[in-house]
């Protein structure tokens, strides 16, 4: 486990909350962020997660999550619209979470590591080795669990749109 001081003014933690985005404050030298990388467990439960939303998807669908952006975003909002997953089904809306945070990893190039803060510990997407963080599993459940309807695509692109600026260009472009 990486143990992480941060200094005022250094600290780019990006939060996805019900209907923004909202850049975390400065965290003053006091308090103190751990990173590490997925436990075992961590890492079966994430896996339990997915098949748990693949099999309702297939069930009532005839098709499940294949990591295909465009095919698994509408599958995502098919599952809300249906009321398949209703706001106050929080496991299932955090494993649509996890679907949706594959789709992000595999677009933005970023990794699920364990978040630890004085507000608790939470599975994210880091971007590198740098600061600059996504929560993926709770993007879609905090919103539903305050009846904010946002599409699932325009979630998945304010989550790209907040980490883009932060990426490195690609040659030639």
């Amino acid at each position: 486990m990486r143990h992480i001081q941060r200094m005022p003014g250094h600290a780019t933690c990006y939060l996805l909350l019900p209907m923004l985005i909202l850049l975390a404050a400065p965290v003053s030298a006091q308090d103190r962020v751990w990173i590490s990388d997925l436990s075992a467990l961590d890492r079966q439960y994430m896996t339990r997660q997915h098949t748990s939303i693949d099999d309702i998807a297939r069930r009532h669908f005839g098709q499940g999550f294949i990591g295909q952006k465009d095919r698994d975003l509408e599958l995502l909002q098919r599952l809300l619209d249906s009321g398949l997953v209703r706001p106050n089904q929080t496991r299932e809306l955090q494993a649509m979470g996890k679907i949706l945070g594959d789709l992000l990893a595999d677009e933005l190039g970023m990794h699920w590591v364990i978040y630890e803060d004085k507000q608790g510990r939470n599975r994210a997407l880091r971007y590198r080795e740098t600061d600059n963080y996504l929560f993926p599993m709770t993007m879609i459940s905090r919103r539903q669990e305050v009846a904010n309807r946002t599409p699932v695509r325009e979630i998945y692109q304010r989550a790209v749109d907040a980490i883009t600026p932060h990426r490195t260009p690609l040659p030639f472009q």
